[in-house]
């Protein structure tokens, strides 16, 4: 993907390509390039003055007309059940929300791709601050390095990303598929493709040049309601793209890359969670490759909604389930730190907090 590599002042976001010819553009070494790019990423450098391969002229020049505007952790909140939820600063003032979540196979990390959100799904705290604006390949990129940076395990490391923060991910693209780019490349973080989960409420003109890219990764739909009568009550987005031709995008998304979508559904109590609900969602996802991810839905005050009971919810997958359709209920974590699904927001006043 083409890039400004001449755009001095967002020099975290380009991919070690950009930075070679950044360099060279500036009269260095091509390989001075190749040598940030991994010191950035691969060996996560705070300043240009640990770059050890570079001269010390190099590195004070750098330092002086082009500093790293690095995230900051304001806050961390770590919860009992090893979640860890970081209020992260971005060098503009603006404020950001990171998880890092342990699993048996590692820890992942979920992070933000805008600065507040505008689809205005119903139930989620996201949405309540409006976009400030998007975030850049870069500032994505350093909520990695941030997040391995508090694993409390020395040897852990990021295994996989979702990009299911704060934020619509489709609706910042470009800098949302560089950020993938870079930190598959083996000196960025070196994760597979199929490590990557990308959310997105359905902006089906994406899904369709999301599918063009080449790169299979695992691509989550927020769907929360089988027809659009109910789901444009508790999702906006529903209005210009609707139920039908987001599953034709879904199709075909699964057709290109063969990788079967995962269909978000966060179960409100007698909103979204009858039987005749569950059988409608079986009819429309009936006889396609796909899964859906069940989610207990997480208060949050300033929305009216209830969750859905744990046994209404395993009756909700059973129907699913005997109607041939792949169905789990997701693990929630980190609720105790509102780090769970949906309660992610942008909110400077955790700054204060003790």
């Amino acid at each position: 993907m083409a890039r400004a590599s001449q755009d001095s002042q967002d020099i975290m976001s380009l991919s070690q390509e950009e930075m070679i010819s950044w360099m060279l553009e500036r009269g260095l070494p091509g390989y001075r390039g190749t040598q940030l790019f991994e010191a950035l990423w691969r060996r996560r450098v705070q300043d240009y003055h640990e770059i050890s391969s570079w001269p010390k002229q190099l590195r004070e020049s750098m330092a002086s007309s082009l500093p790293l505007p690095r995230l900051e952790a304001a806050t961390v909140h770590r919860g009992r059940d090893g979640t860890i939820k970081v209020l992260a600063r971005l060098h503009d003032g603006q404020h950001i929300e990171t998880v890092v979540l342990p699993h048996d196979y590692g820890y992942s990390v979920c992070v933000s791709t805008q600065v507040g959100c505008n689809m205005g799904c119903a139930f989620c705290a996201s949405g309540l601050l409006k976009r400030t604006r998007n975030l850049t390949a870069g500032e994505i990129l350093d909520q990695v390095r941030l997040a391995n940076d508090l694993i409390p395990d020395e040897n852990g490391a990021i295994s996989r990303v979702d990009l299911m923060g704060i934020g619509e991910p489709l609706d910042n693209y470009d800098n949302v598929v560089q950020f993938i780019k870079v930190a598959h490349h083996p000196l960025g973080f070196h994760l597979g493709y199929r490590h990557f989960t990308v959310s997105t409420s359905g902006l089906v003109p994406a899904i369709y040049r999301l599918a063009q890219e080449e790169i299979p990764i695992t691509l989550a739909v927020s769907l929360h309601a089988p027809t659009d009568e109910l789901r444009r009550q508790l999702m906006p987005i529903d209005k210009a793209y609707p139920i039908d031709p987001l599953i034709e995008a879904c199709k075909h998304y699964f057709e290109k890359t063969g990788r079967r979508v995962s269909f978000e559904y966060a179960l409100l109590a007698g909103v979204n969670d009858s039987d005749e609900n569950a059988r409608q969602l079986t009819d429309l996802l009936s006889g396609y490759s796909c899964h859906v991810n069940l989610i207990p839905w997480n208060p949050v005050p300033e929305h009216p909604f209830q969750p859905s009971s744990k046994k209404r919810v395993e009756a909700f997958q059973r129907i699913v389930q005997e109607h041939g359709v792949s169905c789990t209920i997701r693990k929630e974590m980190g609720q105790d730190i509102e780090a769970a699904c949906g309660q992610l927001r942008r909110r400077e006043e955790e700054l204060l907090s003790p």
